[in-house]
């Protein structure tokens, strides 16, 4: 569909994923391998760039490594299966795995993406309803395969002139392309208004990425947030994988009220009038080299208007917008690139329409 983007996973088959069904493995093992040479070239391009923009901050980020995908009936036990290696996976499927490098390649110019579920024999819930009660219904569990990278080293591998190169070695040398990439975990909403609008902003000229262009609310969860959430107080250089381990469940919580804290921010639409954030699925921008971004539909109790308003009033990450653009829910389902509007949007935008596309949370939060 777009070179610039693909799907790594879908949760369709249940039109999304609640907190409650995802949660992570956090581990050393999951963390960018490290090479001396790189480390000397990746702080040189960190003093260069804080040279030209000294307001620049190096936080720590979550690093997606891989993901686990298992549909349980009540009656039968866990079980996970080791990672498959089909280039993207689909949550349709009993049990599924899959690491980031087999998604990485993007569609050639002029080929859609294949964003068809595989075929599977497993069970299925029960279509278009949320009715997990049932014995003879199916409870997903996702799993995320998480380590530790940062700002900095994100800009010195997914986002510099040499990303193709660090592929090329991170297959050759570990057998996976994304091994000495940072991968930093971002997060992206879709909310959609009372009355059946969806919001998109445009993006300041004056941020890192993709400036001028349309984006949906989103950037990152924090590893210090998780600290903070939990009342404890820590500096970004002391956050450790050791630390997060033993907080498995304030990480999660983190990744579903992050899309929440950014709409908040960015849209300056007060918590309390957005719904219990869905999981759409995990979107690859192939303009940053393979970055991950988890992309989450967020009902909205304010009418397009009502928002509006709010944005206008300026949040507290007013400054990295110019405007806001509503769209129908029917203009959504009709997005792609025969449609004026899609040169406009930036990757994680274009991500977070094709999983809406294929998943339909509003579905699930309709009832239809």
């Amino acid at each position: 569909m777009d070179s610039d983007v693909s799907l790594l996973l879908d949760c369709a088959a249940w039109h999304g994923l609640r907190q409650s069904q995802v949660q992570v493995e956090i581990s050393e093992r999951f963390n960018r391998h490290r090479d001396a040479d790189l480390e000397q070239r990746i702080d040189r391009l960190w003093a260069e760039r804080l040279a030209k923009e000294p307001w620049l901050f190096n936080g720590a980020k979550f690093r997606l490594h891989s993901f686990q995908f298992t549909s349980l009936n009540r009656s039968s036990s866990h079980h996970f299966l080791s990672l498959g290696d089909s280039e993207k996976e689909s949550c349709n499927a009993k049990s599924t795995g899959g690491r980031l490098d087999n998604a990485l390649v993007a569609p050639e110019k002029g080929e859609g993406s294949d964003l068809q579920p595989k075929e599977s024999s497993g069970e299925h819930a029960c279509p278009g309803t949320n009715n997990y009660g049932s014995e003879a219904c199916v409870l997903p569990s996702l799993t995320l395969r998480m380590g530790l990278t940062c700002y900095k080293d994100y800009l010195g591998t997914n986002w510099s002139l040499r990303a193709e190169e660090l592929h090329r070695r991170g297959e050759s040398e570990f057998g996976d392309r994304l091994a000495l990439l940072a991968q930093p975990l971002g997060v992206g909403g879709v909310m959609s208004t009372s009355d059946g609008k969806v919001v998109l902003i445009r993006r300041s000229q004056k941020v890192a990425e993709a400036g001028g262009l349309l984006d949906i609310p989103g950037g990152h969860p924090e590893p210090k947030v998780v600290f903070e959430s939990l009342g404890h107080t820590v500096c970004e250089e002391s956050i450790t994988v050791t630390l997060l381990q033993q907080k498995p469940g304030a990480v999660v919580a983190e990744l579903f009220s992050s899309v929440c804290a950014e709409i908040r921010d960015e849209v300056n639409v007060p918590l309390q009038f957005l719904g219990e954030p869905v999981l759409m699925g995990v979107a690859l921008s192939h303009t940053s080299a393979g970055k991950p971004s988890a992309e989450f539909h967020v009902s909205c109790s304010l009418t397009a208007e009502e928002v509006r308003t709010l944005y206008w009033q300026g949040g507290a990450e007013a400054h990295e917008s110019t405007d806001i653009v509503f769209i129908t829910t029917k203009e959504m389902l009709q997005l792609d690139s025969s449609v004026p509007l899609w040169a406009e949007m930036c990757p994680s935008a274009k991500g977070a329409v094709m999983l809406f596309q294929k998943v339909r949370p509003d579905r699930e939060t309709s009832g239809q």
